[in-house]
């Protein structure tokens, strides 16, 4: 009976043959092409001068390039206590008895995730507009009319000003993400550290937290890699500027390649940061599972 449902390794090849193939297609040829590209001094034409790891020596030493990286990582580090420490507390909000009308909560703080990040962008320029924006409308209405800036000009807190649409938008995102993984925690749990004096705190520290780990770790992962690949909402708000305050990694790629014509350096900035971005993710994932191996 086993071996009549056990299907033949020729079918079993055949049917994954075709997904392998376009998945390779997908996600390997582009990176292998790029890498290619990166060994030419090319201008996006027909014509391509073979210069070996020169445009990979360059970007070694590309103070800006570097500067977009730190600017990456603020946005990262920024973003995952904003994004997944928020959403872990509004989780643990929701998560209480006295709150009504939960998935009403829950679908409204997920609509901006479903938003294009290019409106998302529009409507926080707006926000932050000089004239007619909500910062500037409201400091106008209290009488601080010496506060009033134009926000994004301003090289201090340009970068925090970003941030915060990137924020706002995936809270919701990771909120169920995390509100789905708590829904498996057996209730009778909560109920017998309530009879033994557990509060709020003490139940989110020593139940929730420990019990949600893995999620978090997951969610972690996927802030970080989406916001090494910023790009859109800060092409919308600033351009990367002013100067080169707001400059991402994709950014100063996209301007290198498409702006300056410069595809073959722009070829192997994108190599660059591939390897940047899979370091960093798998750094930090190493670092967060031993830490909690170490806790247990």
């Amino acid at each position: 009976m086993k071996s009549s449902i056990k299907p033949k390794p020729v079918v079993f090849v055949s049917y994954l043959l075709l997904p392998f193939l376009l998945y390779s297609f997908v996600v390997f040829v582009p990176i292998i092409l790029a890498g290619y590209y990166g060994c030419f001094e090319w201008s996006g034409g027909p014509n391509k001068k073979f210069i070996g790891l020169e445009n990979y020596i360059q970007l070694f030493g590309d103070k800006e390039f570097f500067r977009a990286l730190g600017n990456n990582i603020y946005l990262v580090v920024v973003c995952v206590l904003g994004q997944i420490g928020l959403a872990f507390l509004l989780a643990m909000m929701l998560g209480g008895r006295r709150i009504r009308f939960k998935g009403f909560h829950r679908t409204m703080s997920f609509f901006p995730s479903v938003l294009s990040a290019v409106v998302i962008g529009f409507i926080w320029t707006m926000i932050y507009d000089y004239n007619y924006g909500l910062f500037n409308t409201v400091l106008r209405g209290i009488g601080l009319e010496d506060k009033v800036q134009p926000w994004l000009a301003n090289e201090k807190l340009a970068l925090p000003l970003v941030a915060l649409p990137l924020i706002w938008q995936y809270i919701g995102y990771y909120l169920i993400i995390i509100t789905s993984s708590m829904a498996a925690i057996d209730p009778q749990i909560f109920e017998m550290a309530e009879i033994d004096g557990a509060t709020g705190w003490k139940k989110a520290r020593y139940i929730t937290l420990p019990l949600v780990k893995n999620t978090l770790l997951v969610c972690v992962t996927l802030c970080i890699a989406g916001n090494m690949k910023a790009f859109d909402h800060i092409y919308v708000m600033t351009g990367g500027g002013p100067g080169t305050t707001t400059n991402v990694m994709a950014m100063y790629a996209y301007n290198t390649s498409f702006i300056s014509y410069k595809m073959g350096y722009g070829s192997a900035m994108s190599i660059g940061i591939l390897a940047v971005s899979l370091l960093l993710v798998g750094g930090i994932r190493g670092l967060l599972g031993k830490a909690s191996k170490e806790k247990e």
